[in-house]
C-alpha cells in the first residue's frame, strides 16, 4: 500500500521550496525523483528518493507499520511541549503517524505508521474501520445498559451508531465502534448514568493489542 503525492506540494510543504523554487526546478529538469529526471509537476510515490541538482533531498524511505501500547496517564501526540506526550514512552520518527486517538485516562492499541494512506484509511470515518474496546464501569452492568448501549444513545454532540456491545462480566463489557467520535464510549456511559473505570483498546481493523504491556511495542506488516 503506497500514497502518491504530488511533487511540487512535497518540495514546498515538506523540503522548504518556495512556489516559484519549485516550479522552476520541475522546469529546469534538476530533480530526479527514483532515478527518473522529472519535467512536470506530476506524483510520486512517498518511499522514493529525491535528488536536486545531484544532492539527495529526500532517501527511499521504506514503509513502518507499529502497533504501541499506550498507557494511561499519556497524551496521544508527538508535541514536546505538551506534558506525558508519547516521545516520553517511545522514540517518535517525525514522519510517523498515528491512527485512533486515544484520550489520556484511556489506554491501549494505537497505530504508528509513515504509510499516510494507510493511517488515513484508518482513521477516516467514511471507512468505518472496527476498533474494539474493553470497558470497565463503577456499577453492575444490567441488560437494559447493554441493549441501549447497542442501539445508539445520545451524547449531545450527536447519536452514536448501533454497534455490538457484549457483557463479560459484572463490571466490564466489551464494545466495538465504527466511529470514534471524542470520548464517545465514556459519553455513552455518562449518558446511561455509569462512569468508565478503565477503557482499554484491543484492537484497530485486523491488528490486535495481543501481549503488549503498557509502553510496549512491536512492528507488523500489511498486505
Amino acid at each position: 500500500m503506497s500514497f502518491r503525492l504530488n511533487i511540487k506540494y512535497f518540495l514546498v510543504h515538506s523540503l522548504g521550496f518556495t512556489n516559484k523554487e519549485a516550479i522552476r526546478a520541475i522546469e529546469n529538469r534538476k530533480l530526479k525523483v527514483n532515478g527518473t529526471i522529472i519535467t512536470e509537476n506530476s506524483e510520486f510515490n512517498e518511499t522514493w528518493e529525491i535528488y536536486f541538482e545531484d544532492k539527495l533531498l529526500k532517501p527511499n524511505t521504506p514503509f513502518t507499520y507499529i502497533a504501541l501500547y499506550k498507557p494511561r496517564g499519556i497524551e496521544t501526540t508527538n508535541n514536546e511541549a505538551i506534558e506525558n506526550n508519547l516521545t516520553t514512552i517511545f522514540k517518535f520518527d517525525k514522519h510517523l503517524g498515528y491512527a485512533g486517538r486515544l484520550d489520556k485516562e484511556s489506554e491501549g492499541l494505537l497505530l504508528l505508521s509513515n504509510d499516510g494512506k494507510y493511517i488515513q484509511s484508518l482513521s477516516s470515518p467514511i471507512k468505518e474501520k472496527e476498533k474494539e474496546y474493553l470497558v470497565t464501569v463503577n456499577k453492575p452492568i444490567t441488560d437494559e445498559f447493554i441493549d441501549k448501549m447497542g442501539a445508539g444513545i445520545d451524547i449531545m454532540i450527536c447519536k452514536t451508531k448501533p454497534c455490538f456491545v457484549e457483557k463479560i462480566s459484572e463490571f466490564e463489557f466489551r464494545i466495538i465502534l465504527t466511529e470514534g467520535k471524542n470520548r464517545q464510549i465514556r459519553r455513552m456511559c455518562k449518558a446511561l448514568g455509569y462512569l468508565v473505570a478503565r477503557l482499554i483498546r484491543v484492537r484497530i481493523d485486523t491488528i490486535e493489542l495481543g501481549d503488549l504491556k503498557p509502553g510496549e511495542y512491536r512492528t507488523y506488516q500489511i498486505d
